[in-house]
């Protein structure tokens, strides 16, 4: 791997001085990375599950844990994503999250359909990821401005998840995994969408 992760043009205007074939490469990385993250999120959880090590960290003390590692990685995802370390602590973070995601699915497998709903998920996730891409490819409408209106998104989405570990709310929860479901899919068209019109140059 070369020591830094090869950008292009970062002086050129959004959308212009970036070819085809520079932005083909750049969304080919993309897909090839985030398969491979698939990897280290695996078994993350596959270990999580087997020794049930996060079996512990619930409550409030689970939530700190998981916000204090998700944004400390996504800081250093960021100050390391135009080096040869970025990739390897891009697998660091999923692997992060297939742990702490591993008491969700620990729990799920204990129904009698557990395997079938894990299933499920994961194929809907598949299917999501596959609208979302069709669409960034076919609308031609430019949606850089849908950014800060995502950020404000999931900034109210994450004080919500901090007010309802201590209200417990049912209703709230499934509310909150809907709103999470438009948000992320959102961010998901909004970034390849980035990416086809040659907008992002990283595909960290």
């Amino acid at each position: 791997m070369n020591d830094r992760v090869q950008t292009i043009n970062h002086g050129s205007a959004y959308g212009h001085g970036v070819s085809a074939q520079q932005r083909n490469k750049v969304l080919r990385n993309t897909y090839w990375l985030l398969a491979l993250s698939m990897l280290p999120t695996v078994l993350g959880a596959w270990i999580g599950v087997s020794t049930g090590i996060t079996a512990a960290i619930s409550g409030g003390m689970g939530l700190m844990i998981f916000l204090g590692g998700a944004f400390g990685f996504m800081f250093a995802i960021e100050r390391t994503k135009n080096s040869a370390a970025g990739v390897p602590v891009l697998l660091a973070f999923t692997f992060f999250m297939g742990l702490m995601l591993s008491r969700l699915i620990a729990m799920v497998l204990g129904f009698k359909n557990g395997a079938d709903l894990i299933m499920m998920a994961f194929g809907g996730t598949a299917g999501v990821f596959f609208v979302m891409a069709s669409l960034a490819t076919v609308i031609k409408r430019d949606l850089s401005g849908m950014g800060k209106w995502l950020t404000v998104g999931a900034i109210v989405l994450m004080v919500a998840a901090i007010i309802n570990v201590f209200v417990a709310s049912s209703a709230g929860m499934l509310a909150l995994s809907e709103m999470a479901i438009g948000i992320f899919s959102a961010f998901m068209l909004y970034d390849l969408k980035r990416i086809v019109d040659g907008g992002e140059t990283n595909y960290i």
